[in-house]
């Protein structure tokens, strides 16, 4: 069976160097994907294109590519990124002024259409609404961009482009795209797309597919090398993850599950471009020292619309960080922050300014991310975190002040402030909306010349969802013996807008019940109220023995206008683990008699 190997080189802007020259020196990778882009991150690419005419794009990865562009030239590694966030003909040009540099031959294809946001009045006289709360769209939007899909990848590559660079996709566009290309699916093999669509999913994140933020983290060899994911891709849609021989990191069924989990809400109908995905099903095998076969995946016609995101300012937010240590240092803390904010909120009276709209205070050390079930209050060393958003800058400009003085006026031990105050910042928020696919034109510019790209499919719609018959929970147990959850299952989190995911998979199939009796949602609600959930769905995935959790409005408004300390949900499954899941005592005991 014919099989095509594509290197995930990169989780988000930023991430490490290591990646791309690990991948070249293993050898035998056909395709390499790089993923760059996250709500926030088109914002900040918006900003920059807005001062630069030539700015918007991920600049380092011109750069990162530029630097080995001999190797890539002499493996025939073809390349597909959406580094060009909201510029792609700029990273293009940047990017075929470095291969001229070097004097090669490498052909550059840039994917257009996604930006929306010259036609935002366009779409707001036409009355798009929010897709979550129903809420209009906001008067000036700093970005508007639809995900686009595979097709005109796909294309681009079919055209002779030996790089393609994209704005705004879904991330597993890139590997699917490249899958296309390399196997000439029908577009309507839906089953093959939404396994290749599940391969993109478990690269996109680069090392979490490779122990990267695993459960068991002890487990996953030297992280100063940690190898990044390689998917062998077979005609038939399934795929193996591995990493390259010889770096650190693990790839096993409980890394590759972990990110399968990731993110992705409601298994049965996860939504793409190009395919709705069904994962319930999927079976996850250790074939090998770091080698996981997937299979299974399935698929079905996608809808009609596109997701598209904006962001958007609404005033202005600042945070501020500062240690306490000593005897007391809770209390301390506690103080500090309480008389901060009323020392603030009667300077602004006074003045006749509004108050902050919102403030929160976390003291970091003291367990405040597990609120009344907190453990450690006599802790000597503490970080004090403060933050607020108003509509104008200067009162956060007073909030920093006034924290500063503490330092002189308030507790003893006050420390770790760094001689900087933190800047103000713009308080960004996300709008997504849903628009009609015939509505979004991409086209492909590749040797000169411009191309419409392929149609997208437009004219299906959804089925129901329809549940698989759901693993049976345990029966009442007599005489049970609670084991925290951390040693039955594995668990990953993170964010959707303002809701958080987050993904059990039971260690053994036979723990799966005694999980799922315990994991009601009104019990996985009551343990994260503190952070205001309003609802919790759970899902089932009987393929690899998992769960899926969906909570509700839980982000304090999301990754990119939250004031938490974890405004992605990043700790959330590692809090879930702590809970404790009764167990028959003779389960219980052998358990104990496993190494942890």
């Amino acid at each position: 069976m014919t099989t095509i190997r594509i290197g995930g080189a990169t989780g988000f802007w930023g991430d490490s160097s290591i990646s791309l020259p690990q991948l070249l020196k293993g050898g035998g990778i056909d395709y390499l994907v790089f993923d760059y882009l996250a709500e926030i991150t088109m914002s900040i690419m918006a900003r920059a294109r807005a001062k630069d005419e030539n700015g918007g794009f991920a600049a380092d990865f011109v750069s990162l590519i530029a630097a080995h562009l001999p190797e890539i030239a002499r493996q025939k590694v073809k390349i597909v990124s959406n580094a060009g966030g909201v510029n792609p003909r700029a990273c293009g040009r940047a990017l075929e002024k470095a291969i001229n540099d070097a004097g090669l031959d490498v052909k550059v294809a840039v994917v257009l259409g996604d930006d929306l946001a010259p036609r935002q009045d366009e779409f707001r006289k036409g009355g798009t609404r929010e897709m979550f709360t129903g809420e209009p769209m906001p008067e000036k939007l700093w970005s508007f961009n639809a995900y686009l899909g595979a097709r005109p990848i796909a294309a681009a590559l079919g055209r002779g482009a030996d790089i393609v660079i994209t704005g705004r996709c879904v991330d597993s566009a890139v590997t699917l795209g490249a899958s296309l290309h390399a196997f000439g699916w029908p577009l309507d093999d839906y089953d093959r797309l939404a396994s290749a669509s599940l391969a993109g999913h478990i690269l996109e994140c680069g090392a979490q597919a490779t122990g990267g933020i695993h459960t068991d983290w002890d487990k996953t060899g030297d992280w100063a090398t940690i190898g990044y994911p390689i998917a062998e891709i077979g005609e038939d849609g399934s795929f193996v993850v591995t990493k390259p021989k010889g770096t650190g990191g693990l790839v096993s069924a409980g890394t590759v599950s972990e990110q399968l989990l990731y993110e992705i809400g409601d298994p049965s109908a996860y939504l793409l471009p190009d395919v709705t995905c069904d994962f319930t099903q999927v079976e996850i095998e250790e074939i090998g020292p770091d080698k996981v076969r997937v299979t299974k995946a399935r698929g079905r016609a996608p809808t009609a619309t596109y997701k598209a995101s904006a962001t958007y300012q609404d005033g202005f937010r600042v945070g501020m960080y500062l240690t306490i240590g000593g005897i007391d240092a809770v209390a301390k803390a506690k103080k500090v922050a309480d008389a901060t904010l009323r020392r603030c909120a009667r300077l602004l009276e006074e003045q006749g300014v509004a108050p902050f709209s919102e403030t929160s205070v976390e003291i970091i050390g003291s367990e405040s991310a597990y609120a009344f079930r907190s453990r450690t209050m006599a802790t000597r060393e503490v970080v004090l975190k403060v933050a607020a958003k108003h509509k104008a800058q200067a009162p956060l400009g007073m909030l920093v002040r006034e924290l500063t003085s503490s330092g002189t006026s308030m507790a003893p031990g006050i420390t770790g402030m760094g001689g900087n105050r933190p800047k103000i910042s713009p308080l960004i928020r996300l709008f997504s909306c849903l628009v009609p696919k015939g509505e979004v034109l991409a086209s492909i510019e590749f040797d000169g010349r411009s191309f419409e790209a392929p149609a997208p499919m437009e004219d299906v719609a959804v089925p129901p969802r329809v549940r698989d018959s759901a693993t049976e929970d345990a029966e009442t147990i007599e005489d049970p013996v609670e084991v925290p959850l951390v040693r039955l299952a594995f668990g990953r989190s993170g964010d959707k807008g303002n809701h958080a995911n987050i993904g059990i998979k039971a260690r053994e199939p036979r723990f799966l019940p005694y999980i799922r009796a315990a994991l009601t949602p009104d019990v996985v609600a009551g343990h994260f109220e503190h952070f205001g959930v309003a609802a919790v769905h759970r899902y089932d995935l009987p393929g690899i023995h998992a769960l899926n959790f969906l909570l509700e409005d839980v982000l304090g408004g999301g990754g990119i206008a939250s004031l938490r300390n974890d405004p992605q949900g990043k700790a959330y499954a590692q809090i879930l683990l702590d809970l404790p899941i009764p167990l028959p005592s003779a389960l219980a005991r052998e358990l104990d008699r496993l190494p942890p």
